[in-house]
């Protein structure tokens, strides 16, 4: 079976300012666009533990923390650091064209 992405417009850049999230979805899919020191990430939005929505989460240098109940997700690879989740997030390919953001889905 062949799965085909797509690059789709998440956003304008000035959306997801530096140390900032920003949640969205597109075609069912919720995504998490997180900019730490100026490097736009992509990982899914809901937490894998308990369905927290991570764009009302705390970004640091550590990744992103669930405000439920307080997991880390590595932005670059989406595995947790802590419990109590231990499912990693997917995460998505980004790109950056003319100040937009699209990602990969």
């Amino acid at each position: 079976m062949i799965f085909l992405s797509e690059w789709i417009k998440a956003c304008n850049l000035e959306q997801v300012k530096e140390s900032q999230l920003f949640g969205f979805t597109i075609n069912d899919t919720k995504i998490l666009l997180a900019n730490l020191k100026g490097k736009i990430h992509a990982t899914d939005l809901i937490c894998t533990h308990a369905n927290a929505d991570l764009s009302t989460g705390f970004l640091s240098e550590e990744g992103v923390r669930c405000p439920l109940h307080l997991s880390v997700f590595n932005l670059e690879n989406g595995e947790p650091q802590n419990l109590p989740a231990e499912t990693p997030l997917k995460v998505y390919n980004v790109k950056i064209d003319n100040n937009e953001v699209y990602v990969e889905v």
